[in-house]
């Protein structure tokens, strides 16, 4: 299959659905992106194309509030650590059978959203937290890079740190966008990356804002968390497929 089969017009929309479910529900674009993406390219193709998208709307999740400093301070040594693991991962997205790649990640959704669903109640105490944060940063820069998908398991350790609301978007936005500077950094480093596709990735940009302008208008509409299951649902079915695939 070319690396680049994917029509545009479908290209777009994938990201102006991924760019929706972020406008609800604050997180879930490279998720979409890559599981969508991943049904019509190679994952580490996938991966590149969603760089530009996830690092403007991540930044822009980042700075939406008073708490930047004081979450850098806090997180560090698990930011530091997804860059580690996610430029030492990223071989793996290059080099490994894209079929292989496309199973991991959709196993890798249906994990994630099956979590999401039950949302076990988890704390994470004061006490661990100091290194635990470095061992979730690396797990976590693992999987960014081997599959593209930043969510696990960084998302479930920022929620059980008890955050308030405000401060946890931020805090999922500095971690996604870490995760988005180190993926493009690893398929740099690996080859993965190149010039063609910085403006593909460019172009992804204007559908994704659009689509998370349509997310926060939907959200003032309809439940919040009817949608959020509804998308979890949707993405099991996505990694069925996605693990399915080879073995069709």
């Amino acid at each position: 299959m070319n690396e680049f089969s994917m029509p545009l017009v479908l290209f777009t929309l994938t990201f102006l659905a991924a760019g929706l479910v972020k406008g609800v529900t604050g997180m879930g674009l490279p998720t979409v992106a890559m599981g969508l993406l991943g049904t019509g390219m190679p994952p580490a193709t996938a991966a590149a194309m969603l760089v530009m998208p996830s690092f403007v709307t991540n930044v822009w999740q980042l700075f939406a509030g008073p708490s930047t400093g004081r979450l850098v301070r806090r997180l560090w040594p698990m930011m530091l650590c997804i860059v580690l693991g996610t430029v030492a991962g990223a071989a793996l997205l290059v080099w490994v059978d894209p079929n292989l790649s496309r199973t991991t990640l959709g196993l890798l959704l249906i994990a994630y959203a099956a979590y999401a669903l039950v949302s076990p109640d988890l704390a994470v105490p004061p006490r661990l937290e100091s290194w635990l944060s470095p061992i979730i940063g690396l797990v976590t820069g693992v999987i960014t890079g081997a599959t593209g998908v930043f969510a696990m398991p960084a998302v479930p350790f920022l929620q059980a740190l008890r955050l308030d609301k405000d401060e946890l978007v931020q805090a999922l936005g500095l971690s996604f966008t870490v995760s988005t500077v180190a993926l493009a950094l690893g398929l740099m480093a690996h080859g993965a990356f190149k010039l063609d596709q910085w403006g593909l990735s460019a172009l992804a940009i204007i559908p994704s804002l659009a689509g998370m302008w349509l997310g926060q208008k939907v959200r003032a509409r309809i439940s919040p968390k009817r949608f959020k299951q509804f998308f979890l649902l949707f993405l099991i079915l996505l990694g069925i497929e996605l693990a399915w695939r080879p073995f069709s």
